[in-house]
C-alpha cells in the first residue's frame, strides 16, 4: 500500500471519566493505547485490511483509545474483563490478544490477505510468529544488562530471516502478518538503541536497513507509528530509570 501522506485523526483518549460508546450496537470497535505495541499490531492490521488511502473506511471499524495509566472501569467490566488492549468487538462479541486479532481481522474483513499461501512461506512464517514473543522478552532483558551484546544476536536473527526470501525486503518477502507482529518492537528498540545507546542497529544489517525503510512507506504503519521523544521518555522511565 502506497502511502496517502493524510493523517488519520486520532481520537482522544478514554480516561476513568469517559462514557462508555454505545457497546454492542453493532458498530465495530478496536480498543487500544496509541503507545502499547501490542495494540499497534491490530491497528496496523485494520489499516492495512480496510485501506485509509480511501477515505472514510476507517468507520468500518472504530478505533476507540483507552488511556491504560487511566483507564475507565466500564471497560474491564462490560467490554474486555482481561482489562489489555487491544481486544476488538464485532458481532456482539469481543476478542482479545494481538497475534490472534491480526489473524481474525485478516479472516473477516475484506482486503488484500496478510497471510500468504505459499507453503514454505505459510511455515516459515508461523515459525517466526512463535517466536516473537520470546524474542520481545529477551530484547526487554537486554535493556537492563550489556544491551547492545545482549541484543545484537537477535537483531543478526532479523537479518537472517529477512534473507529467506527472496521477492521483497520483509520476512516472508511481501508485506505479511509476520511483519505486523515484528514491527512494532524493531520500532521501538531502532528508537531507543539510536538515542539511548547511539547505537545503530541496521549497522552491518543491509536487510534490517531496507526492512526499516520500506515499511515506513507503507501508510498503514506509519499512521500508527508513535512520537519518538515521547517513546524514547516512556521507555527510560519503564525500563531504563538510570539513564534518566
Amino acid at each position: 500500500m502506497a502511502t496517502a501522506g493524510v493523517q488519520e485523526a486520532r481520537p482522544a483518549p478514554l480516561t476513568s471519566t469517559s462514557e462508555p460508546p454505545p457497546l454492542f450496537d453493532g458498530t465495530t470497535r478496536l480498543y487500544i493505547c496509541y503507545y502499547c505495541p501490542y495494540a499497534q499490531r491490530a491497528w496496523i492490521t485494520r489499516n492495512y485490511k480496510l485501506n485509509l488511502c480511501i477515505m472514510g473506511l476507517q468507520e468500518k471499524i472504530k478505533l476507540v483509545p483507552i488511556d491504560l495509566g487511566n483507564r475507565p472501569a466500564w471497560y474491564k467490566e462490560k467490554v474486555y474483563p482481561q482489562n489489555k488492549v487491544p481486544s476488538l468487538e464485532h458481532n456482539g462479541k469481543v476478542i482479545g490478544e494481538s497475534l490472534d486479532l491480526i489473524k481474525y481481522i485478516d479472516a473477516n474483513f475484506e482486503g488484500p490477505s496478510l497471510v500468504p499461501t505459499d507453503p514454505a512461506k505459510k511455515e516459515f512464517g508461523e515459525q517466526l510468529v512463535s517466536q516473537v514473543d520470546s524474542v520481545t522478552t529477551d530484547l526487554y532483558a537486554a535493556l537492563k544488562g550489556d544491551a547492545i551484546r545482549q541484543a545484537s544476536p537477535i537483531f543478526d536473527s532479523f537479518e537472517n530471516a529477512l534473507g529467506k526470501f527472496d521477492d521483497g525486503p520483509f520476512f516472508l518477502g511481501q508485506f505479511s502478518w509476520v511483519d505486523i507482529a515484528y514491527v512494532p518492537f524493531i520500532e521501538r528498540f531502532h528508537v531507543v538503541f539510536a538515542e539511548v545507546f547511539k547505537h545503530d542497529i541496521t549497522e552491518g544489517r543491509p536487510k534490517l536497513r531496507t526492512f526499516i525503510e520500506e515499511v515506513n512507506k507503507i501508510d498503514a504503519y506509519t499512521q500508527t507509528r508513535f512520537d519518538t521523544k515521547e517513546l524514547v521518555d516512556l521507555y527510560k522511565r519503564r525500563f531504563l530509570p538510570q539513564q534518566q
